[in-house]
């Protein structure tokens, strides 16, 4: 499978980003796609919440109950991530996936918790979809993102405290440097504070995910966000 043409910077609509030709080759159906997003609230992102996002998190902490947090990895979507982290070397039970692990702290807490506006957005896309979305301060990105293995000597990011990296570890990158580890953590420097305004989310799709699934978390994000 080739790998889709790189995405332009500050692009709207959802685009596929580019994939290091050794990575499409073993994992063909491995995508990031992406997309900007301006933030037209009157809060801050690292805010308080409205009262409309408080509520959704209230509705989706009511749908998740011991049931289906017990049935949640035999679902198709939440079931392709663990396959996919297995693939990496990752063992799902130890690291668990995305939507498993928000699901695991609303059983521990009874309830999602509200962490402030951009937090809480990013956590309903991901319980609406069972797909994650990550979100990067859009003026600290150089170029289009994609996916390949960090190489020897790189570190995370481009600040000054940038955690050095081993060599082969799958990185999200601009055309810079690693932004974020794959399924893990984001650069410092890198990711939005209270003042961002344009930000650039992305989410990772892997095999049995469609892309149009990935789409429509980031849809929910922008959609969130760009409310005034």
């Amino acid at each position: 499978m080739t790998a889709q043409p790189p995405a332009e910077p500050g692009q709207r609509e959802p685009t596929v980003g580019w994939c290091a030709p050794e990575l499409a080759e073993e994992l063909p159906e491995l995508r990031l796609i992406s997309c900007e997003a301006l933030t037209m609230r009157p809060q801050a992102l690292t805010s308080a919440s409205p009262s409309d996002v408080r509520a959704r998190l209230r509705t989706f902490s009511n749908r998740f109950g011991g049931a289906r947090a017990i049935g949640l990895r035999r679902e198709p979507l939440p079931a392709a991530y663990r396959v996919f982290f297995r693939q990496i070397g990752l063992d799902p039970d130890a690291v668990p996936t995305p939507i498993e692990a928000a699901v695991h702290e609303r059983m521990l807490r009874g309830e999602f918790r509200t962490a402030g506006l951009l937090d809480d957005v990013l956590l309903i896309a991901l319980l609406d979809t069972t797909i994650p979305v990550w979100a990067l301060d859009a003026d600290a990105v150089d170029g289009p993102l994609g996916i390949r293995a960090s190489t020897a000597e790189e570190r995370l990011g481009r600040s000054a405290d940038a955690p050095a990296l081993p060599a082969g570890r799958l990185v999200v990158a601009d055309s810079s440097s690693p932004l974020a580890i794959l399924f893990g953590e984001l650069a410092p420097g890198h990711t939005p504070v209270a003042a961002t305004r344009r930000l650039t989310l992305f989410s990772i799709a892997v095999a049995g995910v469609p892309g149009l699934y990935a789409e429509e978390a980031l849809w929910s994000c922008r959609a969130a966000l760009e409310q005034s």
